[in-house]
């Protein structure tokens, strides 16, 4: 069966490159239509736009100075600190832009997630030390001083170096562009783009540069440099008329969507597949560039997705026909070397399912387009077997398995078996497995024939119901799956569920936990599992070293802190543990509200996990619980799995 990875961790350059770009994308993206918004009224009413207008064209300048730096800043620091984060961070981006002359994109980047981050610390300093009713007081000043010092900072340190920056690379490209080198970036960009390095490069680089050059003259190359669908649509229709098998079949499909709707990633795996390919988007961009550059054209602003509509929407006035030619040129040249290619090496059946997985794993999370390869995934035979897997395979695993089983149940589909298990214990003998994101390279390689599905969040994750999907395809491609006769696994697997006693007790009920903090919640919920004798002392420990490597947080306000595989000979007996806290405490920056402890031998939690599971899956339970005045109505929603 075909695998499929949503994320890897790892700690190579390529993937802190991609994080870095990343990150430097998540505070562009959201504020691209702002930049939409400055090139429309830049391209109307300058006075050289199509309708002159002195008034409205007065926007012009302060949006690009103010507007679209602030909301960077605020973006970048939203990221960091929520929106605590974000005000300090655009206050402190106020230093950047009052001390320069240009469009401060770069000091925006750097000034609002750095405030932000320094602030979190900050705060972190007299956490839980404030006099009850002077939080208001001292969080709004703390704020206001930081801000005040990381904008004068920013003015006096940070916009004058930017600014050399700035000068520095722009005669950089001036370089390129006066020497006819400027093509060759493409040896650069587009081999950065099937390795998902070009966030870095776009916009870390390329986009600050190209807005302020669209300042001074109304366009930029640079916004094309990396969102030139040319190369990508002549490649792709090189394997519609010379590819073989799944290839040829997908790639007419693919043209669409890489082309009109502008997600270029479509591509990757086609030279993912065959390396050689590289040369052709190479050689394409290189003559889009060359083209742009012969005939001066650009566009106002960014064009993202990198469609075809959203380019000729970005395009200068002046320009419509240059940037079509480049596209054409871009997608000819690319043609032809990918025919060349196709044409000329050795023929092999095209494994493109293969390669959008290779694809998924060079970009660290799934593809949003990767399935699209995968359409015969489902026919290789019925899915019968999934397996979640996590460190210590007792707490986040069996929840989340937890949860997918009722679904698939609730799809009419009781006989396919659905298990937790630690990775260590994993084997080569399941259909499907699912693990966190974070762990995921580790279960690959033990159950290489499985499908690989990756989450983040095994309470809700939106993954489950493509799991199900899979699930119902491969069923009807095998003629379907009896729901009035499960395998006899399959009702060992529910006796072995309900099989808890005595797991929860009422004296392992908290509904006001005393901690502030993600530490000290873990070592309450702990606390509780070692005094009912459950758990040695050391189990604690272990619940903090779990925490490390992998979080365990799982959605709707709840983490399941537990021990390490290595951990298991600390358990006595099972025992499940809840602390519910009325204000939130912030858990790798999420809120919650519930903790529960877990300490399993064998299967005996499963039934208490399962039926916490059901309750927090449902947004009504978790009110209830939220609002629960007793342990005695805690315990009622959980049902009676002591029985």
């Amino acid at each position: 069966m075909a695998t499929q990875l949503e994320a890897r961790s790892g700690t190579s350059a390529r993937v802190r490159v991609q994080k870095f770009g990343s990150f430097l994308s998540a505070m562009i993206m959201p504020n691209i239509g702002a930049f939409i918004a400055w090139g429309l009224i830049t391209a109307l009413f300058i006075p050289a736009g199509y309708f002159p207008n002195e008034t409205i064209g007065a926007l012009v300048g302060p949006m690009i100075t103010f507007l679209l730096p602030l909301l960077i800043g605020y973006t970048g620091g939203k990221m960091v600190y929520d929106v605590r984060g974000g005000v300090v961070g655009a206050a402190a981006t106020m230093g950047v832009i009052v001390g320069t002359d240009i469009p401060m994109f770069i000091g925006a980047m750097i000034m609002g997630p750095l405030t932000a981050f320094l602030m979190k610390k900050i705060d972190a300093i007299w956490d839980g030390k404030i006099r009850p009713g002077f939080e208001m007081l001292v969080n709004n000043f703390s704020a206001g001083i930081f801000s005040a010092f990381m904008a004068v900072f920013g003015l006096l340190a940070v916009g004058p170096l930017v600014t050399l920056f700035s000068d520095a690379a722009g005669r950089g490209v001036d370089f390129l562009v006066n020497t006819g080198l400027l093509p060759f970036t493409s040896i650069l960009i587009e081999p950065a783009k099937i390795l998902f390095l070009n966030n870095a490069i776009n916009y870390g680089v390329l986009t600050p540069l190209a807005t302020e050059q669209a300042t001074e003259t109304g366009k930029s190359l640079l916004f094309l440099l990396e969102a030139n669908p040319g190369p990508g649509l002549g490649l792709l229709l090189a394997y519609a008329v010379f590819g073989r098998g799944m290839a040829k079949a997908s790639a007419p499909g693919a043209v669409i969507i890489q082309f009109l709707g502008g997600i270029h990633e479509i591509y990757f795996p086609y030279v993912l597949m065959k390396p050689l390919m590289v040369l052709a988007v190479i050689g394409g961009g290189m003559a889009g560039i060359f083209t742009l550059v012969l005939t001066g054209a650009g566009l106002r602003s960014p064009a993202a997705p990198g469609s075809i509509i959203a380019v000729y929407a970005a395009t200068a006035q002046d320009s419509f026909v240059g940037v079509t030619l480049s596209v054409l040129m871009a997608a000819a040249v690319s043609f032809l070397i990918g025919s060349v290619i196709l044409k000329t090496t050795k023929s092999t059946d095209d494994d493109i399912a293969g390669a959008a997985s290779k694809m998924e794993g060079l970009k660290g999370k799934k593809s949003s387009v990767a399935g699209t390869f995968r359409s015969s995934a489902a026919t290789e035979g019925p899915i019968r077997n999934i397996v979640f897997a996590c460190d210590a395979g007792m707490g986040s695993s069996a929840m989340g398995a937890s949860v997918l089983r009722n679904k698939i149940k609730a799809a009419g589909f009781p006989d396919v078996k659905v298990t937790n298990l630690a990775i260590s214990n994993l084997k080569d003998d399941y259909d499907v497995v699912v693990t966190h994101q974070d762990l995921a390279a580790r279960a690959e390689p033990l159950t290489q024939s499985a499908t690989h599905v990756a989450v983040d969040n095994f309470m809700n994750s939106p993954r489950y119901d493509e799991i199900v999907e899979l699930v119902r395809a491969s069923a009807s491609a095998d003629g379907g799956v009896d729901p009035k006769n499960p395998t006899p696994a399959a009702v060992a697997a529910e006796a072995d569920a309900g099989s808890a006693h005595d797991v929860l007790a009422q004296e392992s009920v908290v509904l006001s936990g005393t901690a502030t903090t993600q530490e000290d919640a873990i070592n309450e919920a702990g606390r509780l599992l070692v005094e009912r004798g459950a758990v040695d002392s050391d189990y604690v420990a272990a619940m903090h070293e779990r925490e490390k490597s992998v979080p365990t947080y799982m959605g709707n306000f709840l983490a399941i802190p537990h021990g390490t595989n290595a951990a298991k000979d600390l358990i006595r007996r099972s025992a499940v543990s809840i602390v519910r806290y009325p204000e939130g405490i912030d858990w790798n920056g999420k809120q919650v509200k519930f903790v529960v402890g877990v300490a399993g031998v064998n299967n005996e939690h499963l039934s208490i996990l399962s039926a916490i599971a059901r309750v927090f899956s449902d947004k009504d339970q978790v009110a209830k619980l939220d609002e629960a005045t007793s342990v005695d109505e805690v315990l009622a929603l959980f049902g009676k799995v002591n029985a």
